[in-house]
């Protein structure tokens, strides 16, 4: 039985990000062990997933004696489960299982790429954070990037080369279960309940961002569009359903004294279901600087929502500008509001949109696809590798 260590910085990755993935991939015949700090999460994802796993702490910052600790602990579980194939995800996960599989000398060192923190940052930072990203790659004998544009910008990036880089399917790390996201799931009755529940009239519209509540998602652009839209729909609410993070990214003080305060913005922190928010809302916005390839743009478009995106890879290939949604430049509040306003006053594009909506999804991005197309992967790479052990011997 070919056996696949997944790795990730922290266990919500596995248990929220791949949820399924791996417990797939074990139907399928594999055994799967998955890698990450330790903590409850990681148990859960030998509960719900059926793999084993094994708790190697990580951090999420640059540490590099913790780090160097970390790699030892790799190397060594490697070296004991003696696996076909290293998957990593995540950026300190992807650096460290890459560069312990390198080390081992581990046939198969696979990592995807669901996003560029570096990107967003600038000097020496940005310098530090490409020499990690090159060295992951090197180490890397294929590197997934999670969009088609991601794939261009590592390869002009001189990153990587094209040779190692491949996009599984339509993009997506993990698709979209479209029969969890599906709007006939929450009937006229709940909508109302729920609403009300929210304090939101039947009259209302209503706007809705789901992400960590930060800087790099575009929330102080939102907040400030939102002001602008409010003058001419004052019926409007805004949900902000999602954590602030104070140690890596936090809001300035008065987006979020904005947020706390203003009567139509309603901050919901983290949900474990988001369906109920998005089943009431008239239009989904997720104006982040910087993404792989953003869940929540499909989730909401599994739901019908239509959705405004700011123009960076991952939004704009899920987003056709449009047909399911508006595509916008990035950090521009002025672009943001024109177009949310354009929306709530042309209510029959609105509702034409949200007609396509599920349909471009469920085609492009359904989770039995995406995964299907990983599993393939898989066995083309064990069976590439059977064949080069045959022809050694013969």
């Amino acid at each position: 039985m070919p056996k696949i260590i997944r790795v990730t910085t922290v266990p919500i990755s596995l248990r929220k990000l791949l949820k399924g993935q791996l417990k797939f991939m074990i139907e399928h015949g594999y055994k799967v062990c998955a890698v990450s700090t330790p903590g409850k999460m990681l148990n859960d994802v030998y509960v719900h997933e059926g793999a084993s796993i094994k708790g190697i702490p990580m951090t999420r910052k640059i540490t590099p004696f913790k780090d160097l600790v970390s790699l030892l602990s790799l190397v060594n579980y490697m070296l004991n489960e003696k696996p076909q194939i290293v998957h990593t995800h995540t950026p300190k996960a992807g650096l460290l299982g890459m560069l312990a599989a390198w080390l081992v000398g581990i046939p198969n060192r696979l990592h995807t790429v669901a996003g560029l923190p570096l990107l967003e940052s600038k000097g020496a930072k940005r310098k530090l954070l490409e020499v990690t990203e090159w060295l992951t790659y090197a180490c890397s004998t294929k590197v997934y990037p999670n969009s088609q544009v991601l794939k261009n910008i590592i390869h002009e990036s001189n990153l990587c080369g094209l040779d190692k880089l491949k996009v599984i399917g339509n993009g997506s790390s993990n698709g979209i279960d479209t029969n969890f996201f599906a709007p006939n799931l929450f009937d006229e009755v709940f909508q109302a309940s729920f609403r009300a529940k929210l304090g939101i009239e039947k009259s209302d519209k209503v706007l809705c961002f789901i992400g960590r509540v930060v800087t790099d998602k575009g929330v102080k652009e939102l907040v400030n569009s939102f002001s602008r839209v409010m003058s001419r729909h004052i019926n409007a609410k805004l949900l902000l359903v999602g954590p602030f993070e104070e140690e890596l990214d936090p809001l300035d003080e008065q987006t979020k004294k904005t947020i706390l305060s203003h009567p139509n913005i309603k901050f919901l922190d983290y949900q474990d279901d988001v369906r109920p928010y998005l089943a009431i809302s008239d239009l989904f916005v997720f104006p982040s600087y910087r993404e792989g390839f953003p869940n929540v743009v499909m989730q909401a478009g599994a739901m019908g929502v239509p959705t405004i995106v700011s123009n960076i890879n991952g939004c704009n290939e899920i987003v056709e500008q449009g047909e399911n949604g508006l595509i916008v430049p990035v950090k521009d509040s002025k672009a943001l509001s024109e177009a949310i306003t354009y929306l709530l006053d042309n209510e029959n594009v609105l509702n034409e949109m949200s007609s396509k909506c599920r349909k471009m999804i469920v085609d492009r991005y359904d989770q039995q696809y995406v995964w299907g197309e990983l599993l393939k992967e898989y066995q083309s790479l064990c069976s590439n590798r059977k064949k080069q052990r045959l022809s050694y011997v013969s």
